[in-house]
């Protein structure tokens, strides 16, 4: 089975017209995107947009084969233009199924965005899935035998969406999972790529035809991840959305609780309003055992506190303690936490400050928690397949 992305944009279109933001501004070339549409074995065509006749022959397609069209979402704005010899588009309530004469099967799938998505299985028994903008599937709770072999939805817009495909089995990790309904929310450039990847999902150009079942191009998620980043960069962000479109993530917090602390309190009730409801909080600062358990994804906030928490119980602020054996334990620890981190199956993605470019702190403790949260950086970096340093909300890729 063949699908031809006619559009992967939004119903709008990306660059919006009109829109002077960032991301209109640079969305040229191929990362400029009519509003998605999808031909299936140049039989079947999922949402009739503009120019999907243009379209389709500027990617070798004709639309003259097509025997069903199928709308997923009502759209906005002029009316659509049926061209010539195409059959009347059409939106199939939820839960019933097709059976067109070229062999394809389509079933109506409800989401909770208002639109339909479409499961398509094709004559040679591929399977595909087709979400609407800004949708996820509605009532999915028990797993299933099978997952599809390609997934197109709005991955960018609802990542939890794919953890709910995931936490049922409907996406694996050869489900070729495509990014579309692509909007001006979406960062410019090589960036979408960039995040998308980490969630095991990719974005293809228009007029792109790609096999269903054929998973040589999924990404591989990187399975050990470390953010740096200085205050505020926006690492901690950059950590979550990595790891959003995953079900049952454990998140460890390893600042714990102070009490009477209000600007403490706020910072984590921040960080709990951002996580996904599925996600568990776990409030340890021993992660070797953690990191030793198979498990679902792990995300650790942060490095840095742990490191603080392991200087106060080697006595580091007290020079004779650190001479007397502190130093030596403290190394002792971090060896044994990067070793955990060598040895784990688990997807990883951990949250560290970087301090080494700012002011020398005035106090030697300051300096001696400067100097060792640089080496516990380099020390872990060194077990992880990907390292981003995080500079004004953007990413910095220096590994990976």
């Amino acid at each position: 089975m063949e699908v031809t992305l006619l559009g992967t944009g939004a119903p709008a279109g990306l660059p919006r017209p009109d829109c002077p933001c960032a991301a209109c501004a640079t969305a040229l070339g191929p990362d400029a995107r009519a509003a998605t549409a999808l031909l299936v074995d140049g039989a079947l065509l999922l949402d009739l947009t503009p120019g999907a006749a243009f379209a389709a022959a500027r990617a070798g397609h004709s639309l003259g084969g097509v025997r069903q069209v199928l709308l997923s979402h009502p759209h906005d704005g002029p009316p659509v233009e049926v061209p010539a010899g195409l059959p009347h588009p059409v939106r199939v309530p939820d839960g019933r199924e097709l059976a067109l004469l070229t062999g394809h099967r389509v079933r109506a799938v409800a989401t909770d965005a208002g639109g339909t998505g479409y499961a398509v299985t094709g004559p040679d028994g591929q399977r595909l899935l087709y979400l609407p903008p800004g949708g996820a599937p509605a009532g999915l709770e028990t797993a299933t035998a099978d997952s599809y072999h390609m997934v197109l939805a709005d991955v960018v817009g609802r990542a939890d969406a794919l953890a709910r495909l995931r936490a049922v089995g409907s996406v694996g990790p050869t489900t070729d999972v495509i990014a579309v309904h692509l909007d001006h929310d979406v960062p410019p450039g090589g960036e979408v790529r960039r995040r998308l990847a980490a969630a095991g999902a990719r974005a293809v150009p228009d007029g792109t035809t790609l096999v269903v079942g054929a998973y040589e191009e999924v990404p591989d998620v990187p399975r050990r991840t470390l953010v740096l980043g200085g205050a505020r960069s926006g690492k901690s962000v950059e950590a979550e959305r990595r790891l959003e479109s995953f079900p049952d993530v454990l998140y460890v917090a390893t600042g714990g609780t102070r009490g009477g602390d209000t600007e403490w309190a706020a910072r984590v009730a921040a960080h709990r309003e951002r996580r996904p409801g599925s996600w568990r909080t776990s409030e340890t600062t021993d992660l070797v055992p953690v990191l030793a358990q198979d498990g679902p994804p792990v995300l650790i906030d942060c490095l840095s506190l742990w490191l603080t928490d392991v200087m106060d119980e080697v006595g580091a602020w007290d020079d004779a303690e650190w001479a007397g054996g502190g130093e030596k334990s403290l190394r002792e620890r971090v060896r044994e936490l990067t070793e955990a981190v060598r040895r784990t199956r688990r997807t990883v993605v951990a949250v560290s400050n970087e301090v080494g470019s700012g002011i020398v702190p005035a106090t030697a403790s300051g300096r001696r928690y400067r100097d060792e949260l640089g080496r516990l950086n380099a020390a872990f970096a060194s077990e992880c397949e990907q390292v981003l340093l995080i500079v004004a909300g953007q990413a910095v890729v220096l590994r990976g």
